[in-house]
């Protein structure tokens, strides 16, 4: 696949390299840690709807088993250049880049995108090779920082920092939903998780935990990350016949034509 390495960054992190070891870094610290853990219970409740013969999991931050609850036959990761250094919880050593996988087109049942969008620079291309690998029908579990939440007080005040997770392209659950339409797949999850502010203070967080209920009941959509599950859609092409009424008229063509024919015979003999 051609990239064009000319356009214009899609965030304001320095290279790849530097973005994940700065991520899998800030996934050691208490915040990290904690969406972490709320990350795999979402993984928990979402991955056992999901069935099939093969699972990528796209992007690995901590040491956390996130799929170990999937019912899928064989689970892998795909590291992303220093994302290697990070135990596999499988016995996977695959590696690439998200925007040009070194995958089979029509080969993977669940494709697990674990903040990879908000870190390319080809997030399009990113999902469009997903699509390219997935089997019909398969599904895509995306986990995204959400722009609309507590979170993003974090986000205006530490991006000029250029470290992530701030300086990424947070993009929105709608954003997001139009790409995924844009390429056939059909949105059949979308949850939001993490309500509480990105504080690093183990003790207040526990204070904050009843922000996690009230969140899920009044604002949804504003949590500080979110999950997307979509199926990819194929098309059944149904065979157009003519109808019985356009045959007739068909039929009745020719024999008005044969019928012709027989006249002019008979009268140039």
């Amino acid at each position: 696949m051609r990239i064009n390495i000319k356009q214009k960054p899609f965030h304001k992190c320095g290279s790849g390299d530097d973005i994940q070891r700065e991520l899998c870094a800030w996934y050691q610290s208490p915040l990290g840690q904690r969406l972490a853990q709320a990350e795999k219970y979402v993984l928990d409740d979402v991955l056992p709807t999901l069935f099939g013969y093969h699972l990528i999991q796209i992007g690995q931050y901590c040491d956390m088993a996130l799929i170990q609850s999937s019912k899928v036959s064989h689970c892998s990761v795909m590291h992303t250049t220093h994302q290697a250094h990070i135990a596999s919880v499988t016995d996977s050593r695959l590696s690439g880049l998200p925007h040009a996988l070194p995958i089979a087109s029509d080969s993977v049942d669940v494709v697990i995108l674990n903040h990879v969008l908000e870190f390319s620079l080809y997030p399009h291309h990113v999902l469009r090779e997903v699509e390219r690998v997935l089997v019909p029908e398969g599904h895509v579990v995306i986990m995204m920082f959400n722009p609309w939440s507590l979170w993003s007080i974090n986000r205006l005040l530490l991006r000029w920092r250029h470290s992530p997770p701030w300086c990424g392209q947070f993009i929105s659950a709608t954003r997001s939903k139009d790409w995924l339409a844009l390429l056939g797949f059909d949105v059949t999850v979308s949850r939001g998780y993490f309500y509480r502010p990105a504080l690093q203070q183990i003790s207040l967080m526990d204070r904050l935990g009843w922000f996690e209920t009230l969140g899920q009941r009044l604002w949804p959509i504003l949590g500080g990350a979110y999950t997307l599950v979509a199926k990819k859609k194929v098309e059944t092409l149904t065979p157009i016949r003519p109808s019985w009424a356009s045959r007739r008229r068909r039929v009745v063509s020719a024999g008005g034509l044969v019928e012709s024919m027989e006249s002019w015979r008979k009268k140039a003999s």
